[in-house]
This record gives C-alpha cells, structure tokens and sequence, in this order.
C-alpha cells in the first residue's frame, strides 16, 4: 500500500468517525448539556433558573424563558412587533439569507432574534425585551430594531419603565447598511424615551458586544449585569494586539465593566425581579410591592442608585 492509498483510507476513517458524532440538532434535543464538572441534565440547570449549582455559571435562556423569571410563568404577553421585508439585499454565502432566517424561525419559534412582553413586576406594569441569541447569533437587523422601537412605543403609550436584558454579537451582516442603521434608530428611541421620563432598564446578559453595547444597551438609567458575562464592542484579542499590552484574565467581564464604571450593579439571576422591582418603585415613588425580608436581602446600594437615575 503506497501512501496515496494510506492517506485516502485514513481519511475514510476520520469521515466514519465524524459522522458517528451527534449534531447540533442532536445536542440542542437531548436532555443533557455541559458545565464545569461535565454532562448535567437540563431539568436540574431548569430547576436553578439555569444557573450551575457547583460554578454559578448563568447559562444563555430565551426570551420567554427571561419573561418567566421577570413576570413570572406565563403571567405576561407577547407584543406582536412589525416584520420588514425579508431579505432587502438579497444575500447569499453559503446558503442564502432567507434560508437562514427560516432555520432560525424554525429553531427559536420568534420571527426575530427580538420579543417583546408587558406584564408586571410586583404590581408595576412594565414593558420589556430580549434577545435571543439562538436566533442569529442576536445579531440585529431591520426586524429586531423595529422590535425594539416598537417596544419603546409601547412604553411611552402606556407610561411604563421599559425592560431590556440584550444579547447578542452586534449588527447583522446580511444586512450590511440597513443593520447599521439601527444603531442610530434605536438610539433615538431611547432618547424619546427618556424625553417622557420613563425609566430604562439594562440588563447585560452573556454575550453583549459589537454594535449593540455601542448603541441602545448602554443608555440605560441604571446598568444591571449578569456574573461573568461577556460586556464588549471590539474583540479581546484585537484589543490586544492593537495596545501591544497583555490583558486581564477577567478582561471584558461583567465584573471588569462594572469595577470601571459602566456596570452599575451584578445581580445574580434569582434576585433580578426583587431588585427591579425594588429599584422601580423608587424611582416612580409608588410603595414597595416586595416584602421586608426582600428588601433587607437586598445590599443597601440600590437607592443611591435609583437617586442616581432620577
């Protein structure tokens, strides 16, 4: 046997090999996924709000899942937001742009990586949004920034707070301009939002980075974070390499942003409702709708906070 033929052989292996190995659709089906210690059931990481028991690891949930935490099990609703039209560039790579979105429809059951709900948090109605990153990468687009505005519209018509836990790499690139351009679109939102003098909530959730933190992620009145998530526009390693300096380890880390002040607060994802609810209720003056052993639980650094925004 000549190494040709050797090569081709062991090349056949390694295709038997691969193909026995379990796909993405495989993995994302199956009862089991992976942290620190290894293989963990799902139900048990479900139990725990999806955070490990053994690392505090805070593992990426969807939209729905988020709007369950905040207002409670399916004590919300989903706000209908517009669809543009798909597709404006007509993008193809690999596969084309339409072919992705219907995948990621299919995968998500969102039409964007963007929903938005109204429910209550502790008796304050509130408007809120997500992202999820399983749509996309969270990247956003025409769909998601429409969504967006949509939401704030939302908040001014009916003078609620507005809600946004972001997610996601930055603008979507088979959109190009079009994407881009929600940049500016939701900043402006957001501005109107603050003209009407409502309150806005972000909180950062693991990955925050590109045009997203460089947009409406990072106007918030007060800036929650989630532990150890990833808060950033450009990437470690091309900061790295353009300040020819060595980072930290927790470079780019909720705890990181929030020790150079643009992380107002990290709250572990159990206490999320009580501390806005708490903060809420201060910064529209209505009475505490959390009990006592909730607010003395509560570190004493959230009114300075709400005095802070007001």
């Amino acid at each position: 046997m000549n190494w040709i033929t050797k090569a081709i052989s062991f090349g056949e292996k390694i295709k038997k090999v691969l193909k026995k190995r379990p796909s993405k659709e495989d993995v994302a089906n199956s009862d089991w996924t992976s942290c620190c210690k290894g293989p963990i059931l799902k139900v048990d990481l479900q139990e725990n709000l999806w955070v490990c028991n053994l690392c505090g690891k805070h593992h990426r949930i969807n939209c729905r899942q988020r709007f369950d935490i905040i207002f409670g099990k399916n004590a919300y609703e989903i706000i209908d937001t517009p669809v543009p039209a798909e597709d404006p560039l007509g993008w193809t790579d690999t596969k084309s742009y339409k072919d992705r979105l219907k995948s990621a429809r299919k995968k998500t059951r969102q039409n964007s990586a963007v929903m938005i709900a109204k429910g209550r948090v502790n008796d304050i109605e509130v408007t809120a949004g997500a992202i999820n990153f399983d749509f996309i990468g969270g990247s956003v687009g025409a769909a998601e920034g429409e969504a967006i505005i949509y939401g704030v519209q939302h908040a001014i018509d009916n003078q609620t707070p507005f809600v946004f836990f972001p997610c996601g790499g930055g603008q979507r690139m088979f959109e190009s301009p079009i994407a881009l351009a929600n940049m500016t679109r939701t900043t402006l939102a957001i501005n109107e939002l603050k003209k009407n003098n409502l309150p806005y909530l972000v909180c950062f959730t693991d990955p925050t980075a590109g045009g997203i933190t460089a947009s409406f992620a990072m106007l918030g009145d007060i800036h929650f974070a989630e532990p150890g998530c990833l808060i950033a526009f450009a990437g470690k390693r091309v900061i790295q390499a353009t300040v020819k300096e060595e980072l930290s380890s927790d470079f780019q880390t909720s705890e990181f942003v929030e020790k150079h002040g643009f992380v107002d607060r990290i709250v572990e994802r159990k206490d999320l409702k009580t501390e806005i609810s708490l903060l809420l209720s201060i910064l529209l003056k209505k009475d505490s709708a959390v009990n006592e052993k909730q607010i003395n639980e509560t570190s004493d650094n959230i009114e300075p906070l709400a005095k802070a925004a007001s």
